[in-house]
């Protein structure tokens, strides 16, 4: 059988008009093409779509029936070349992202992820929270379209670029001796109890701040080991410890907490937006690349 969409717009039209000249004007064709096609198309169904006389044009039982499907059928059409297109162009779909525990409190993130849901409100978005080395193999594999993390190691399959450079801050009890300072040196801390990241959870915060603090010849005096950030603030705000933690944090807001900046200039870190080298960079995805490496003030 060989029917072909056009033949489905000229049946529906002559249809609709009962009148081949008038079908043929609202198509822009000629009559007699326009008949010849509405033949061949009897011809490939097997059965006579209009009764035709002299003076009137009608459908048959079998073109009534028919004229419901083509109608469906143009419709189901449409309806699939206008999703295509929109997901082509980026308007829907669904966008998978991994993201560390900070990611939300980084204003560069939370203020994309929230333009981004005003200005497309059909893409479905999906955030799963991964550490950074969490977050290496589904980029990998494509069960991540965008991950959010930490400066780490990539393998040669991903690419990155930096989201944004934020300090480290000293974290510590509002009624610690070194809490009202403007400034602090790392070494300043050499002696201080630090509750500090779980090496074996695999946040790439653990292996930054060990490397800026070895930088400075400070072992740290580990007293408490955790495997989240937030904890790590809890943990300080009872008088448990110290720690060193990303400026981003500070949107937390615990009242017994105070952060205080570090003196060394290299005491920051990165966080990067990564994504595979090997799979296609979508409408979606770089749409939302675009609001996320707009520059951001500092957290």
């Amino acid at each position: 059988m060989n029917i072909e969409l056009r033949h489905l717009r000229y049946f529906v039209a002559v249809a609709e008009e009962l009148h081949f000249g008038r079908a043929a004007l609202r198509l822009s064709i000629s009559q007699p093409p326009l008949s010849q096609q509405i033949q061949i198309l009897e011809k490939e169904i097997g059965a006579r779509l209009f009764a035709r006389t002299n003076r009137s044009v009608q459908l048959t039982a079998a073109g009534k029936q028919f004229l419901l499907d083509a109608r469906a059928i143009l419709l189901s059409v449409g309806q699939a070349t206008d999703r295509a297109a929109r997901l082509h162009q980026g308007d829907t779909g669904e966008l998978r992202i991994g993201f560390t525990s900070s990611a939300p409190f980084i204003a560069a993130v939370s203020d994309a992820l929230f333009t981004f849901r005003q200005r497309y409100p059909d893409v479905h978005i999906q955030m799963q929270e991964l550490n950074t080395r969490q977050q290496l193999e589904p980029l990998n594999d494509g069960r991540l379209d965008l991950g959010v993390m930490r400066n780490t190691p990539l393998p040669e399959s991903l690419d990155y670029q930096l989201l944004l450079r934020e300090p480290l801050y000293a974290v510590m009890h509002r009624a610690h001796p070194l809490a009202s300072q403007s400034r602090i040196s790392i070494q300043t801390l050499a002696q201080e109890p630090f509750v500090f990241f779980d090496a074996h959870v695999g946040t790439a915060l653990y292996g930054d701040i060990l490397a800026l603090l070895q930088r400075y010849q400070v072992q740290p005096y580990i007293t408490q080991e955790v495997g989240e950030a937030m904890t790590i603030l809890g943990l300080v705000s009872t008088g448990l410890g110290i720690s060193i933690l990303p400026a981003s944090f500070r949107r937390a807001r615990l009242a017994d907490v105070r952060w205080v900046p570090l003196q060394e200039d290299d005491a920051i870190s990165e966080v990067w937006l990564v994504w595979s080298k090997q799979r296609e960079v979508s409408a979606l995805i770089h749409q939302m690349m675009a609001l996320l490496l707009v520059r951001q003030p500092m957290p």
